[in-house]
Order: structure tokens, then C-alpha cells, then sequence
């Protein structure tokens, strides 16, 4: 354990060798945890370099990486605290405005109405946002939130909830319309790091046919076989095993999940129930976290939903899931998705443990 008693994804290891026996056993089997240390010998020509890079040589010559995998979803990230420091040698381009955020001029979210096409069925009006069908679409059915409010960054706890509420009710009204479309999914890309096109604030909502998009699909049959192998339910056990390692962060139903095997920097899950006031209120409070206690400029959120009517599939126990994560400085010309996240396992320098930290402290504690 760390001199301060913070813990940190390095002690992960003595962490889960301290937990009962019935939770070790639930870590393990969702699990697999492994820690090495890479080593490198760089010649004295570079000594200097590296300690005004990274602070001094040792933490260089000796890294520590943890690697672990969730064996039901075989998701999978390598951890390595260095890799934040490591140089980028892309040109920066300067933000569009001071802050960093778009400037209104020329912005056709800003004029909806006259500027975005409607549904055929026409457009759900919420006290925060406008819904307006999607030019390019992903799916049959795709239409976009329009925020009311310009710059992506600024939002209250009403906005948050509008948002979320205007976009069920645009997939019950497209649901109406096709009752084949049953499958929903709700996007929030925030600035263009995180490959928003327009920069206002605005979220998607997609809805499909015959079977749910790939990724939720698959934790769908993952979680089943976990069921059927543990006659256990998987998502419970992953939040019995997160609280144990003081990673949950409670929020009435909601449970707030720091990611062990995040698939970019700071993902966190949020799991709940159902899509009620405390989901709403537990996507508030993680972003006001990341966005205001945190620094995050640019993120993707994701909420995965159960389908909206009875389907062939066993869906059994499968909550509202979202997915959050950050995508880095908006000034930055560097990706931060390369091949080995793409083709084998993330690596990512956050530490969950101090996202959790984090997200222990309310509101009003980190509004401006």
C-alpha cells in the first residue's frame, strides 16, 4: 500500500489477496490479474533528458504495468502511470476560442428548426433540447439532441436529465412507428477529440432492428453465460467485488464503477436498475466530476439499454449500463487510440482508484 493510504491500481494485487474468501472468489472468476515489470538501460546520453521528462530515472528503468482482463467480456487493459508523461511530438493546433470550445458563429444547431431536417413523425421538443433527424445516419433510425445550450461543456442537473428524458421519448415515438425497432442506444460525443463533427451540444439516439448493436449484444451473452456457469447474476457480483475494493461509488440504485479493464482513459460505468431519477442524477454527478473536478474537455458517453419490447433473446437481469470515458486535451493533435488498442488490449496511465476518490466528493464541492 501506498505511504499516503491511498490506494492505487499498483496495489491491486495485495488488495484482492486481503478480501473475504467469497469475494476473492467472485474477483477470480471475472477477473484474471497480472503484474510485471518492463526494464530498459538507457545510455548516458539520455539521462538528462529522461529526468526532466519523467521526474527521475528510476520509475524509467523499472516500470511497473499491471494487465488485467475481465474473463465474461474479455475486455482487457494494460495500466502504466508513465505513459502519461511520455512525449508527443504532433504539432498542437490552437482551440477555436479561448476556452477551448466552439464559437456560435455559423452554427446550425443553434437554429434547429430552420437549419436540421425532422423525423417524418416530426420532432420531440424537450425544456432543454430538440430532436432532429440525423443527415448521415449510423442506423434506419438516428436523430440527434440538439441542446439548447451552445457550448458542449456547460449543463445543469435539469439539462442532464432533459436530455436523457427527450431522448426515451424519441425512441418510444420511433418505436411506435416500426415496432420492429426495438433496440436502443444513447450517444454523447463532446468536442472533436472525441469525433463529434458539430460542436454544439448535442447527443444521438439510435434504434435497430432483428438484434442490439454488437458491443451490447455481446455483453448480453456474456453475462448469460456467467448466469448459466455461476447461476449468479454477473453485473451484481461485479459491483459486490468493486465495493469491496472501495471502487463503487453508491448513488441510491445507481452504482458508480471506476473501470478495471477501461477501454480508454477514465472509463467508468454506471449500473442501474432501471431509467429513473437516480440514473439521471448518477450521469450528472460523473460528469460534473470529470468535467469540472477532473479537467476532462472531450468525452464519449454511451447508455446501454434493454430492448423496448419482449425479444427472442434472454435479457434477464441486464440493468442500464453507461459508459463513460475521456478523450483527452482538445488541444491535442495526437490520437489517443492506436493499434494495440484497436487489434489486442488498452493501455491506458488513469488510475481507477483516484477516479473514485473523485467521485466520492458532491457537486458542490467542484462546481465553479
Amino acid at each position: 500500500m501506498n505511504a499516503d493510504s491511498q490506494p492505487r491500481v499498483t496495489d491491486l494485487e495485495a488488495l484482492v489477496r486481503s478480501l473475504p474468501r467469497t469475494t476473492r472468489e467472485k474477483f477470480d472468476r471475472i477477473f484474471h490479474l497480472g503484474v510485471t515489470t518492463g526494464q530498459l538501460v538507457p545510455p548516458d546520453t539520455m539521462e538528462g533528458w529522461l529526468v526532466r521528462q519523467f521526474g527521475s530515472l528510476e520509475p524509467v528503468r523499472w516500470q511497473r504495468i499491471v494487465k488485467i482482463t475481465n474473463r465474461v467480456t474479455l475486455e482487457g487493459t494494460l495500466f502504466n502511470a508513465l505513459r502519461s508523461r511520455r512525449p508527443l511530438q504532433a504539432p498542437c493546433q490552437p482551440p477555436s476560442t479561448e476556452e477551448g470550445l466552439p464559437a456560435q458563429d455559423d452554427c446550425s444547431f443553434c437554429s434547429p428548426r430552420a437549419c436540421t431536417p425532422a423525423d417524418f413523425f416530426g420532432r420531440i421538443q424537450g425544456r432543454h433540447c430538440l430532436t432532429a433527424s440525423n443527415v448521415a445516419k449510423y442506423d434506419g433510425w438516428h436523430s440527434v439532441i440538439v441542446f439548447d445550450e451552445h457550448q458542449p461543456l456547460r449543463f445543469t442537473a435539469d439539462q442532464v436529465a432533459d436530455y436523457l428524458e427527450t431522448a426515451q421519448q424519441w425512441a418510444q415515438r420511433a418505436h411506435q412507428a416500426d415496432p420492429s425497432a426495438c433496440y436502443p442506444l444513447f450517444l454523447w460525443n463532446c468536442l472533436w477529440r472525441s469525433g463529434a463533427s458539430i460542436l454544439h451540444g448535442h447527443a444521438q439516439m439510435v434504434l435497430s432492428c432483428d438484434m442490439h448493436y454488437a458491443k451490447v449484444e455481446h455483453w448480453r451473452q456474456a453475462a448469460l453465460r456467467y448466469r448459466q456457469a455461476y447461476r449468479a447474476d454477473y453485473f451484481a457480483d461485479l459491483i459486490a467485488v468493486s465495493r469491496a475494493l472501495h471502487l463503487g461509488v453508491d448513488h441510491r440504485t445507481a452504482a458508480i464503477l471506476p473501470s478495471l479493464t477501461p477501454f480508454q482513459e477514465t472509463e467508468t460505468l454506471i449500473i442501474a436498475p432501471e431509467m429513473g431519477d437516480d440514473l439521471k442524477s448518477a450521469i450528472y454527478h460523473l460528469l460534473t466530476t470529470f468535467v469540472y473536478r477532473l479537467g476532462v474537455q472531450s468525452f464519449n458517453l454511451a447508455l446501454y439499454h434493454p430492448p423496448l419490447t419482449d425479444t427472442a433473446e434472454d435479457w434477464q437481469g441486464f440493468p442500464f449500463v453507461a459508459r463513460f470515458l475521456d478523450r483527452g486535451l482538445v488541444q491535442n493533435a495526437t490520437s489517443d487510440i492506436g493499434a494495440m488498442e484497436i487489434f489486442a488490449q488498452s493501455v491506458v496511465s488513469s488510475d481507477p482508484f483516484q477516479i473514485a476518490q473523485a467521485l466520492r466528493l458532491q457537486p458542490s464541492e467542484m462546481l465553479p
